[in-house]
């Protein structure tokens, strides 16, 4: 019993797919379908947001015990919630009464400070699942430190189908053939803005694809760089692979040591070029599988060595796409992972699932 987005650009979707894709039956339920009408109103949404969604709790508890759990029947043997703002400890309680594993999959961080109201259900039920799943060290030891039973740390994920490089049949447009591309949301206290517009002004020419950067306040970097919309499925695909370079810029929000770009650009068959890290240096071998920086400047520069230099770049692409395949990083991979710890309990109270 999987319950989660099912959009289909959501990872969450992606998820559920690759569960199947090993193996599994998967009855899919989206908690966003009941709680929908109570964000019609942006006002409202908002407010439900920053209160943790207390308010819409007791409609999801009986959703899952009148509609979910009859119609699912007998024969579930594990239930999956992903992301899991929605769920009240209540809410979690009524899954415990299948007399199955209950995992909650969060790929945020809910622990941290930046959306603290959105996971305020979330936060109080921990200690009602049998196994938390998050992306960061320091996610999964605050969630113990909070009640989780067990908690289990693994590493962002490509998806196998999805994120497959063009084939040769699959022709690219010009809008996908840039020198340097961010796939990525304009968030107001992340800066990413005033870090494109330096590598701008040093003649780094960027190509940007994502929601939201209508609010940017550089609307001449809006004007210049930004497409218009966003790139999913396989227009990101195209994006990542159609250009010299491909950044990938960390949450600072979410904590991050590492995104999901970095697997999925070089699995997509991109040049991946991000800040160095302590986790990116774990994946990759610097200016051998993927490009590195620590400034702004240092970027620029390391864009504009790739934009010139073909053989470099052909040489870092191939690299990178053999060492991503080699970390079994992939969705199937993880989801594989997730599911035999949630069936071990006798495993370590705090795990993780380290890249191959």
């Amino acid at each position: 019993l999987y319950l989660g987005d099912a959009k289909s650009t959501s990872t969450s979707l992606h998820r559920a797919q690759a569960l199947q894709r090993i193996g599994h039956t998967v009855v899919q339920h989206d908690p966003g379908t009941i709680v929908q009408q109570s964000f019609r109103n942006p006002l409202l949404g908002h407010f439900h947001y920053r209160t943790g969604f207390r308010l819409v709790a007791s409609k999801v508890e009986q959703w899952l015990a009148k509609t979910v759990l009859p119609e699912s029947g007998a024969g579930v043997d594990a239930v999956w919630v992903n992301s899991g703002q929605f769920f009240s400890p209540a809410a979690v309680r009524v899954l415990k009464g299948l007399k199955v594993p209950v995992i909650l999959y969060n790929n945020d961080d809910p622990t941290g400070g930046r959306d603290p109201g959105c996971w305020h259900q979330l936060l109080k039920a921990l200690p009602e699942y049998d196994l938390c799943v998050s992306l960061r060290h320091s996610t999964v030891r605050e969630m113990a430190a909070k009640g989780a039973p067990r908690a289990l740390r693994v590493w962002m994920s490509y998806d196998e189908v999805l994120h497959t490089p063009p084939g040769s049949d699959e022709r690219l447009d010009g809008i996908f053939q840039a020198d340097v591309v961010f796939v990525g949301t304009w968030m107001r206290h992340e800066n990413r803005h005033v870090f494109l517009r330096h590598l701008v002004n040093a003649g780094v020419k960027v190509r940007i694809w994502g929601d939201r950067w209508n609010k940017c306040e550089d609307t001449a970097l809006v004007g210049e760089c930004w497409t218009g919309k966003r790139a999913s499925g396989r227009d990101y695909v195209y994006a990542v692979a159609g250009a010299k370079a491909a950044l990938g810029l960390l949450s600072k929000g979410n904590r991050d040591l590492h995104t999901r770009r970095s697997v999925e650009i070089p699995f997509a068959g991109g040049v991946f070029c991000a800040e160095r890290t302590s986790e990116h240096g774990l994946m990759y071998k610097e200016n051998e599988d993927a490009v590195f920086w620590s400034t702004a400047e240092e970027c620029a520069e390391k864009c504009l060595e790739l934009v010139a230099d073909s053989a470099k770049r052909e040489s870092i692409r191939l690299a990178g796409m053999a060492r991503v395949r080699a970390m079994h990083l992939g969705n199937e991979d993880v989801c594989r992972a997730v599911m035999d710890e949630a069936f071990n309990p006798s495993r370590p109270k705090v795990g993780e699932i380290s890249p191959a």
